[in-house]
């Protein structure tokens, strides 16, 4: 990394990084897609390997927890072989992950296949995350961050349309054989284009911190995705993973501090800009990322579209966001994020708190509307907040804050999901809960209305169920985006104090002492 020249804009990226950044895209592509395409696909599990929900579910929340299992070792991955080695296994792995789920033959097999497929996917992005900044340098790395952010962004919208073409037009075998093109170009791809990288190969990994971190968010995210199931947090399957996890990871913390190279360096934390960027990146995932569950169900549910088009009307939410994110990404390395991230916040805000009307027949015009509003905000906030938080790191703790970033992004996204997904859930009616859980099966919903008085051989009132059903299933929705507004709104308090000019680029030339024993310095 180097320094511009004289009169030259140091913020531009150059040919080279858009090279990198092509191979880095194409992995996070496969990896974010892969989420929400598989989720599509979770009626057409249930049929084929003649599963329940929960059971179906299991192929997203195995995956979820190989996630939060690997992504603690990239720092120490990146370090000890190096970001492209790491980063061309972790595609090797996903790739044979994907070819394997494509070969299951029962539910517990296809469950095993993307644990596997997870724990490639889970290095992918912090991995090209620490490649990304790297190759352009902290004081670009929002304009970085701005085309990283394009996969992420748009996976949520574009997985639902592509799951439901492929389950439409082919099996559901494609929604993981599409990974395996992709894949093979993005492998050949990484190994010409990304440069070598230094390699400390007596790194040692710090195997306490690994038992503890490891196991640590993968049972507190157990417990949560669990929350979901039980429709509460007071069931023992949630709460007694959710305080053993947390327990591990307090231990962690306190173990991080007081180790001289521990797995990961939480003295990052004595950075402010990048504390504050945390607080604001975990508030924003929780409620932007709990609220995005919603959309596609209310479309599907209520409107009884299609997931194709259920998919194509979260449309205007993507398209916002790609108007907005490179000109943020710019203005974010010239005059910080704080300015943008405000704003950004109040038009999520305004998006998110238009769903609050919702009804049965609430025009889609209003509604892609309130989306797009929502996209141009998205564009303005996350991927600026990350800037402000890896902008300000030496290079030498590039590894360790992309892998902090990515870790704490993923929990509070499945805190998020969750916390959003009980409060829909508990304040649904009993009948309009049941209707839900039956997925639209005939003989499961006429049961649903017998156990809940409805005389189903009166055409009428089976009828008049059925309207005041959906009606009560579209005000549940607008009342849990009441939620999901204050949140997102609490999250200007922390983005308040982000930096409102440009940020000041650290290098490793500075020293600093390491008090190990004292973490607060």
């Amino acid at each position: 990394m180097t320094s511009s020249p004289p009169g030259v804009d140091s913020t531009k990226l150059g040919r080279d990084v858009f090279v990198v950044a092509g191979v880095v895209v194409l992995g996070a592509i496969m990896s974010i897609l892969d989420v929400t395409v598989v989720a599509v696909a979770q009626p057409t599990f249930m049929s084929t390997f003649d599963t329940s929900a929960a059971g179906a579910a299991w192929s997203m929340t195995g995956y979820t927890l190989a996630l939060a299992a690997v992504i603690p070792v990239s720092s120490w991955a990146a370090s000890r072989f190096g970001t492209k080695r790491v980063y061309m296994a972790s595609l090797v792995l996903f790739l044979i992950g994907s070819v394997l789920c494509a070969l299951a033959w029962n539910i517990g097999s296809l469950v095993a296949f993307r644990v596997i497929q997870g724990f490639g996917g889970g290095l992918l992005m912090p991995i090209g995350m620490m490649i990304m900044t790297r190759a352009a340098g902290p004081e670009r790395v929002g304009s970085v961050m701005a085309v990283l952010g394009i996969p992420m962004l748009l996976g949520p919208i574009m997985g639902p349309i592509l799951g439901g073409w492929l389950i439409e037009i082919a099996s559901w075998h494609w929604v993981f054989l599409i990974n395996v093109p992709i894949g093979i170009i993005a492998l050949v791809y990484a190994f010409m284009a990304l440069p070598g990288d230094d390699q400390e190969p007596g790194k040692k990994i710090d195997i306490p911190g690994l038992l503890m971190l490891s196991p640590g968010l993968a049972l507190f995210l157990f417990g949560v995705s669990s929350s979901a199931d039980e429709r509460t947090f007071n069931a023992p399957r949630v709460y007694i993973p959710m305080i053993i996890g947390a327990a591990l990871i307090a231990t962690f913390v306190w173990h991080a501090l007081r180790t001289k190279h521990p797995l990961l360096d939480l003295r990052l934390f004595r950075n402010p800009t990048l504390r504050i960027a945390i607080i604001t990146m975990s508030l924003f995932a929780i409620a932007f990322f709990g609220a995005s569950l919603l959309y596609p169900q209310y479309f599907i549910v209520v409107r009884g579209e299609t997931t194709l088009m259920a998919g194509l009307l979260l449309a205007p939410q993507g398209l916002g966001a790609m108007l907005t994110m490179p000109i943020a990404g710019k203005m974010t390395d010239k005059i910080g994020p704080g300015k943008f991230v405000l704003v950004g916040l109040v038009l999520i805000a305004i998006g998110v708190g238009m769903f609050i009307s919702l009804g049965t027949d609430t025009s889609y015009w209003y509604l892609c509307g309130a989306l797009l509003i929502q996209g141009l905000g998205m564009g303005m906030t996350m991927m600026p907040i990350m800037s402000a938080a890896l902008a300000t790191v030496r290079p030498s703790e590039i590894a360790d804050g992309s892998t902090l970033m990515n870790a704490i992004q993923q929990t509070a996204s499945s805190v998020g999901t969750a916390v959003i997904t009980v409060i829909f859930t508990t304040m649904l009616l009993p009948l309009s809960r049941a209707m839900m859980q039956a997925g639209g099966d005939p003989e499961k919903t006429m049961n649903a209305m017998v156990e809940n008085g409805v005389n189903v051989k009166d055409p009428v009132a089976v009828g008049q169920a059925g309207q005041s059903t959906l009606a009560d299933i579209a005000s549940t929705y607008g009342d849990t985006f009441i939620i999901a507004t204050i949140l997102v709104a609490l999250t200007l308090i922390p983005a308040f104090f982000l930096p409102r000019k440009k940020m000041e680029v650290h290098t490793d030339v500075e020293t600093r002492e390491e008090k190990v024993l004292d973490p607060l310095g």
